[in-house]
């Protein structure tokens, strides 16, 4: 775990020295769990917006785009429930004066156990090898007995304290800290305050003047500005059940425990798509967007093993299945999607609140009724993240020496072509501008002339840029260029006129969009 906390610790230092990500206000100290997207961060952020843009309206006739608006009439919500329910459950340390999410402690010592039952199968799986019966080896090894049992004592007191009548057992929730002998991780002690809920939505106010004022809120999510376009969406649109409505926008929660990077932040960015079904259909379409989503993650090229589904024990009340998508980053797997099924909840509460009838007349059955939901919310920047943790890579080289690379998905990448003159003389760097003149309308290129060609090099490798094209003496000649492949290094020459056709296809969007079809 510790080897794994100093790759992290390196991807944050290479996100900001590589212009990915910078501390908000970084000149007066930064923000608590505020960033800024550097140069090269903004380009492989905008990449992931399209390829799930791109991935939900190009790919789906019956899914729409919209772009509403952060601010929102405070009745939004009211009738969400986020005024009265959009709480976290904290704890303090008296002694580190540190404060903690109270399930977060939980969850995290459930994560200990099983990480101690899979430590001694993997050390029974060397033992034994092929032979290795791990159903057998879990049914019948004492210390994986133990452990089991401890975990399933505390997922099942866990789930009873989440789901108890009335909303979450606090008192509940802090016994299991203290029954469980949970320290805090600074002071090592278990000197705990009560666990107290706390609400994440920012407040502010508009209006001219403090007595004319109302209060409002930053939205903590992207998913309410669609429901209550619902029905500007239907109408305008002609839409037909099942049909989907998509956004990429921010959003806004005062995460006290925000840690980890840019993977809890304050202001963050989403990318939502809920899909209006039929009532009835709900848990057909929940497993049809389950595969698709987890199809469109694995797409990348990162391996299945890094993905899993996570179904919650503790289901918000609208809902009647949920599952988040993880993926495992350098501090274990953690959640990058969430795909809901929320029933009608949002609608027939827009409806209450605001008096006006949000319904579906459905021809086919001559009925009206409101509408159930399948939602997939995914995190720009936990995705971004995970692309990080995946792809970064000190790589040791023949020659002893070592480079850092971010195998990126060339679609991807910030940077699709670097062009580099050999010296600055002798017609090459006209020649190097003349080709990334031409190329720039189709892809991102760079043009580089400072320092030696291997130095060029690694800072295209630590950005990502898939590939490279040196222009030299023989390309004054005979009008061909060497171009270098990132991840394997090879060079190979190539004529200037067919370097579209050899480069376009494997750093476009389409390339990615072609194999969910």
């Amino acid at each position: 775990m510790a080897q794994q906390e100093d790759v992290f610790k390196k991807i944050v230092s290479h996100c900001k020295e590589y212009g990915f990500v910078f501390p908000s206000s970084d000149i007066y100290d930064g923000l608590g769990a505020v960033y800024d997207y550097g140069q090269n961060g903004v380009e492989l952020k905008n990449n992931i917006k399209q390829y799930w843009w791109q991935s939900m309206v190009l790919l789906h006739e019956n899914i729409v785009g919209i772009d509403a608006a952060i601010f929102m009439h405070p009745t939004t919500w009211k009738a969400s429930g986020h005024v009265d329910a959009f709480n976290d459950p904290l704890i303090d340390n008296r002694d580190s004066k540190k404060r903690y999410r109270a399930d977060v402690l939980i969850e995290e010592q459930m994560a200990k156990y099983e990480d101690k039952i899979q430590k001694e199968i993997e050390k029974a799986q060397k033992r034994f090898g092929d032979a290795f019966d791990e159903a057998q080896f879990r049914a019948t090894n004492q210390r994986v007995l133990e452990n089991q049992a401890k975990y399933d004592n505390l997922h099942h007191r866990y789930q009873e304290v989440m789901n108890a009548p009335g909303g979450i057992d606090l008192e509940g929730m802090k016994q299991i800290i203290l029954d469980e002998e949970i320290v805090c991780p600074i002071s090592g002690t278990r000197n705990w305050t009560d666990v107290r809920q706390f609400n994440l939505m920012f407040k502010t106010e508009m209006g001219s003047t403090a007595d004319g004022a109302s209060t409002i809120y930053l939205r903590p999510e992207t998913a309410q500005g669609i429901f209550v376009n619902y029905l500007n969406v239907q109408k305008t649109g002609r839409m037909k059940l099942p049909f989907g409505i998509a956004q990429i926008g921010k959003a806004f929660r005062n995460e006290i425990v925000a840690r980890q990077f840019i993977f809890r932040m304050r202001e963050f960015e989403q990318m939502e798509m809920q899909f209006f079904i039929q009532p009835g259909t709900e848990l057909d379409w929940f497993e049809k967007w389950k595969q698709f989503r987890m199809k469109w993650h694995q797409n990348l090229g990162f391996g299945a093993e890094n993905y899993r589904f996570h179904d919650h024990d503790k289901l918000a009340h609208y809902a009647n299945a949920a599952t988040d998508i993880e993926f495992h980053m350098p501090f274990g797997f953690k959640e990058v999607e969430g795909i809901h099924s929320r029933t009608n909840f949002d609608l027939s509460q827009h409806a209450k609140y605001s008096g006006k009838k949000i319904e579906y007349f459905d021809p086919e059955t001559n009925e009206s009724y409101t509408p159930y939901v399948i939602e997939t919310s995914i995190g720009v920047d936990r995705m971004f993240l995970s692309i990080m943790c995946h792809s970064y890579e000190e790589q040791l080289l023949p020659d002893g020496q070592t480079r850092t690379v971010l195998h990126l998905p060339a679609a991807l990448a910030p940077v699709k072509l670097a062009v580099f003159p050999l010296t600055k003389k002798d017609g090459m760097p006209e020649k190097a501008q003349e080709i990334i003149n031409e190329l720039r309308f189709h892809f991102n290129c760079k043009y580089e002339e400072k320092d030696q060609i291997g130095k060029r090099y690694r800072r295209m490798d630590a950005i990502g840029c898939p590939y490279c094209v040196t222009v030299d003496q023989q390309t004054m000649e005979d009008n061909t260029v060497t171009l270098r492949d990132r991840d394997t290094m090879e060079q190979r020459r190539v004529a200037i006129s067919d370097l579209r056709s050899i480069i376009e296809d494997e750093v476009s969007i389409t390339s990615l969009l072609k194999k969910l079809l």
